[in-house]
């Protein structure tokens, strides 16, 4: 029977990261680049080969109740944060910068930069978000409390709280529950609605 491995808490905490909740667990397949550069809540899971790359200069910052689903990848150059109950479900990508595809300029980093048209901007995912398998998140992209993206949807823009978008580049099909947030208040770090 597959049993999934975790770093134990000794392990986690001689990591580096910047900050460091109780009740972590971090699969040992994950890849993290600059832990020195990574803030996680409580009650946080992050599944089996996920890549976190934070450079310096860039941020993660992961609030409680957060899950990560198996291999999404987080490239936080320009600063990624996740906050309190928010979902990425499998393979989810979130890239901080990205390159100019339009053919005006060259692409890739082994190239030097001033050759290049890298956009480049921080994404925030407010409270109660999650993002369906296989999702693209781009730089610049603020997700309002309360959104959910349908699976393999590519997010560009900033999405409105306590939607439901999905599609390639979304759009909003409607609007979300708000229910959660009473269950949630039942946790300590949930205001009571």
């Amino acid at each position: 029977m597959f049993e999934p491995s975790y770093f134990n808490a000794g392990e986690l905490a001689s990591a580096g990261f910047r900050s460091l909740g109780s009740n972590v667990l971090i699969g040992r397949s994950c890849h993290i680049v600059g832990a020195h550069n990574v803030s996680i809540g409580d009650n946080v899971r992050i599944d089996g080969f996920c890549t976190l790359v934070v450079p310096n200069g860039g941020y993660l910052t992961i609030g409680n109740y957060v899950h990560l689903g198996g291999y999404c990848a987080l490239l936080a150059a320009e600063g990624i944060e996740i906050a309190d109950f928010c979902t990425l479900s499998w393979g989810c990508k979130l890239f901080t910068r990205t390159d100019d595809y339009s053919g005006e300029f060259m692409v890739n980093p082994m190239v030097p930069d001033e050759l290049r048209g890298v956009t480049k901007g921080a994404i925030s995912l407010q409270r109660h978000c999650i993002v369906g398998a296989g999702s693209v998140v781009l730089p610049h992209v603020v997700m309002g409390e309360g959104v959910a993206v349908g699976a393999l949807s590519l997010v560009t823009t900033s999405l409105d709280e306590w939607g439901i978008y999905a599609g390639q580049p979304v759009t909003q099909l409607k609007k979300r529950s708000r229910a959660a947030t009473k269950r949630a208040a039942a946790l300590s770090c949930e205001p009571a609605p």
